[in-house]
């Protein structure tokens, strides 16, 4: 049977996800982005959370509300693939606030972070690869 992982496998076995992956097992929302979706994750790559500045990372995983927070801001409900993002100009994320969606210039952004890679296919939703870290207001 070939079925696909589940949006945390997925970007657990990309590599580039590990510190998206340790925050998400802090958050306590393994269970939730394993479960039936579908979801639509706009995920943060190492290195987009390397941009943060220093200690904003360590502080978030002892700051568990606020953690939870920016990662649901990063999840929409439904599997939007990027056909889709690209005739949207905002989306309601699970963490109640929208994001912007901006498709003008060739590239996908969400709000100020570029999609470097879309449709990365997971068996409940999609990631799309962002190079920067989505904050709320």
């Amino acid at each position: 049977m070939n079925s696909l992982a589940n949006i945390v496998d997925t970007a657990a076995n990309a590599g580039s996800f590990s510190t998206l992956v340790t925050a998400i097992k802090a958050a306590d929302l393994v269970d939730t982005l394993k479960g039936a979706g579908p979801f639509t994750v706009f995920a943060p790559t190492d290195e987009a959370f390397a941009k943060l500045p220093a200690g904003t990372v360590d502080a978030l995983l002892k700051d568990i509300p606020k953690l939870k927070k920016i990662l649901t801001y990063h999840v929409v409900s439904g599997k939007v693939m990027a056909s889709d993002v690209v005739k949207l100009k905002s989306a309601t994320t699970v963490e109640g606030s929208d994001v912007k969606i901006d498709a003008t210039n060739g590239s996908v952004k969400i709000n100020d972070a570029t999609v470097a890679t879309a449709d990365v296919a997971a068996d409940n939703g999609v990631i799309h690869i962002i190079d920067t870290v989505l904050l709320p207001a």
